[in-house]
């Protein structure tokens, strides 16, 4: 071999090696990264995660803007950022290229209220959803749950959670699954951010930690400031009804039975005073009427006819007795009185007038005639 044979083959050699130590090196623009493909099927299919089964979604019941796709959607943020827009019920998850990732969301009313930037501070799969007092109180049959529901195929924040904050403070914002897919497109939240489960499945596994959230205002604008709801009204305790004074039972309080006035059928009141006794010593040729318990008379019944006595002569001076003829007794007329409910004792017989003898004009008296 000739010594120009042997330099050439020599120079090739160290031109080899040189090249193999210089570094190559490229450079990727984020601004022109290409946008992360998706299938065009098959997005909402059956599937099983964690042993929990998730039932496939009827995407004729989803309108079609709110099913996952690529969009285009010109934006300076990073690609990794979350922007929401409530007034569209969209999510926006920026690929970079002016593209993104678009999925339906539903939210509340407060979801309209709530603008600013979070980060994304933490992320579970199969999360524990409690539910607040409030809730409870509107809903009281969530008071199993009063310390947590265990993730499961029923559980409202289904299969996967983000956890936002902003500035270390979490004021209680989620973006979060829900068995409920029916209700994307909707206001059906509280303020969270729910997504189809399919969809918060994809969207976990591409979220970095500590990713920025931007959610925009009510009129789908950039928000200039952390802007949350007002504090809901607390309920306010119903007030003690008054105590109902109960009347004291006194003797002053309670009248005395032993003095109420007895009311008769006809009579009316009658006093509750002793009756008046009778005299002990009736008059000399008095006859006593006999006493008689008073009764009502009965209605329309004509007035009783008083008993009529024979008249007794005044007393004479006593005369020397002569036989006498006993005379019979005197009958007395007897009393007229109409019926009644309850008859009166008859009055105690008058004594038997004597009759005259023959030749006195007057009767005797103690068997004498008495002078003129």
């Amino acid at each position: 071999m000739s010594a120009f044979v042997l330099r050439v083959m020599l120079a090739a050699t160290v031109t080899a090696g040189l090249a193999a130590c210089v570094p190559t090196t490229t450079t990727t623009s984020p601004s022109t990264a290409a946008p992360v493909a998706l299938p065009q099927e098959g997005l909402y299919l059956a599937t099983s995660d964690n042993g929990i089964a998730i039932p496939a979604i009827d995407t004729s019941k989803v309108p079609a803007q709110f099913q996952r796709q690529i969009v285009d959607y010109p934006s300076t943020e990073a690609p990794g950022t979350v922007i929401i827009n409530p007034a569209t019920k969209h999510l926006y998850f920026i690929t970079g290229n002016n593209k993104a990732i678009r999925y339906g969301i539903s939210v509340g009313a407060a979801g309209f209220e709530w603008s600013g930037e979070a980060l994304v501070t933490n992320r579970r799969q199969w999360p524990t959803w409690t539910p607040p007092k409030e809730m409870i109180e509107r809903k009281p049959e969530l008071a199993k749950w009063e310390k947590g529901q265990p993730g499961g195929p029923t559980n409202p924040l289904g299969a996967r959670a983000l956890y936002l904050t902003t500035n270390g403070v979490d004021y209680g914002y989620r973006i979060h699954g829900t068995p409920d897919w029916w209700s994307i497109g909707k206001n059906a939240s509280s303020g969270c951010i729910r997504m189809i489960n399919q969809d918060v499945m994809d969207l976990y596994t591409r979220v970095p930690d500590n990713a920025k959230v931007i959610v925009l205002t009510a009129r789908g604008e950039m928000p200039k400031g952390l802007k949350l709801p007002p504090p809901a009204p607390k309920k306010k305790k119903p007030e003690p009804a008054p105590a109902v004074a109960t009347p004291a039972t006194t003797p002053e309080a309670t009248p005395a039975t032993a003095t109420a006035p007895v009311v008769g059928p006809v009579m009316g009141p009658m006093s509750t005073a002793p009756l008046p006794l009778p005299s002990a010593t009736p008059a000399a040729g008095a006859v006593a009427p006999a006493r008689t318990t008073p009764t009502a008379p009965a209605l329309d019944t004509p007035p009783t006819t008083p008993a009529v006595t024979a008249p007794v002569a005044p007393a004479q001076p006593s005369l020397p007795t002569a036989p006498t003829t006993p005379a019979p007794a005197a009958v007395t007329a007897p009393s007229v009185s109409a019926p009644s409910a309850a008859a009166p004792t008859p009055p105690a017989p008058a004594p038997a007038a004597t009759p005259a003898a023959p030749g006195c004009a007057v009767p005797l008296v103690n068997g004498t005639c008495p002078k003129p």
